[in-house]
Order: C-alpha cells, then structure tokens, then sequence
C-alpha cells in the first residue's frame, strides 16, 4: 500500500524530539496515542535505538502505520495495535505515555477518559507527554490558533483547542504532576506529567 504522510510530521519531529529526548531513557517503553500515520514513531524509533516504541491508534490508521513500521524494519519498533480512548486499551505498563496532535480531535469526554486510561497504564514515576496547541487563561494564544479551533468546530462542534487549566486539573485529579510546559513552533506546547499513583485507577 502507499504509506500515509504528513507533511507536519516531518516539520516537527526533530523539534519535539530536541523537547523530549531527556525523558526518553534507554530501555524505556513508550505508548504513542494516536499515531497517525507512523511517522513520528519511525523517526524517534530510529533516533533512541534503546526505546521500545509501542504505536497505537483506531483500527483504520493501523495498516498506514504498520507500512511505515515494516519499511523502517526497526528492531525496537512493533505492530501497531488497536487503541480507542473510550474502549480499548493495552494491558502493559510503559515508562512514557506520548501523544501528538490528538486532544483537540477528542471531545472532552474522550480526554477525560484518556487522561483516567493513561494512568492505569504508567508504571510509578512514569510520564505522560502531550504535543498540541492549547489556550492559557480562557483564551488563545494565537490568530491562528483561534481560526483552527473554528475550522475543528466546524468539522465537530464537540472538539477543538482545550484549555490548559482544565487538563491540568484532570491530571492532578488522577495524581499527575505538572513537571514541564514547553512553549514549541507554530503555537503549539508540550505538557509534560509525572505519575505519583502506585496502584490501579480502573
């Protein structure tokens, strides 16, 4: 099959790798949420050759990633697998729980939901890192920014931008703790969290 490609991906893989590259230890298991088409997975895979990159996503994404996946041919980096945020999730622990671009698809139901699942899935200390734009304060942090969260509304009244605050209360609910808010190109940001539960949220 033709592989998917995303002309965003590879405009800012290397940036968000540079952002993230002190979380990702040597023999780290990483869950990508959402993976789109695999393309972030194949760059950092290949750039930290000790990670073992889960990739994940709704069951029509996956044959895309998994081209990507078998040309790359990478040891550390396995079939894709099915993740939908309100239904199924991976029975593993991971040491990373990453996501790109995905929150202002989601409803906010489904971040709730996301935010709940990730933690049953980290081990102590573990992190979650989310890549996207947000808005600060009750508002945009950007022209652009607000023009994309119309057109998002316009293709789903029930996504779009969420707000900084919000997420942050939903991760302090599940006994995340802020560690790292990284401004990033293009008015985007980088969240990053560090889980302080030890047993199951389920």
């Amino acid at each position: 099959m033709n592989k998917p490609f995303s002309q965003s991906c590879v405009e800012n893989q290397e940036v968000i790798l540079n952002a993230i590259s002190s979380y990702l230890k040597k023999d780290t298991r990483v869950l990508e949420i959402g993976s789109g088409t695999g393309q972030h997975a194949v760059y950092f895979s290949s750039n930290f050759p000790r990670l073992c990159w889960q990739t994940s996503d709704l069951a029509e994404y996956l044959p895309g990633i998994n081209a990507w996946i078998e040309e790359a041919n990478l040891p550390n980096l396995t079939q894709a697998v099915e993740l939908d945020v309100c239904v199924r999730w991976p029975e593993n622990k991971y040491d990373v729980i990453f996501s790109a671009n995905t929150f202002h698809i989601m409803n906010q139901a489904q971040v709730q939901q996301c935010m709940r699942r990730c933690v049953n899935c980290m081990e102590p200390e573990a992190c979650l890192i989310i890549y996207g734009p947000f808005n600060y304060n009750g508002s945009y942090t950007s022209t652009s920014n607000e023009n994309f969260d119309h057109w998002l509304k316009s293709r789903d009244p029930e996504s779009g931008i969420k707000h900084f605050e919000w997420v942050n209360q939903l991760a302090q609910d599940m006994n995340m703790q802020l560690v790292d808010d990284i401004e990033m190109p293009a008015n985007n940001r980088i969240l990053i969290w560090k889980n302080e539960t030890l047993g199951d949220q389920s």
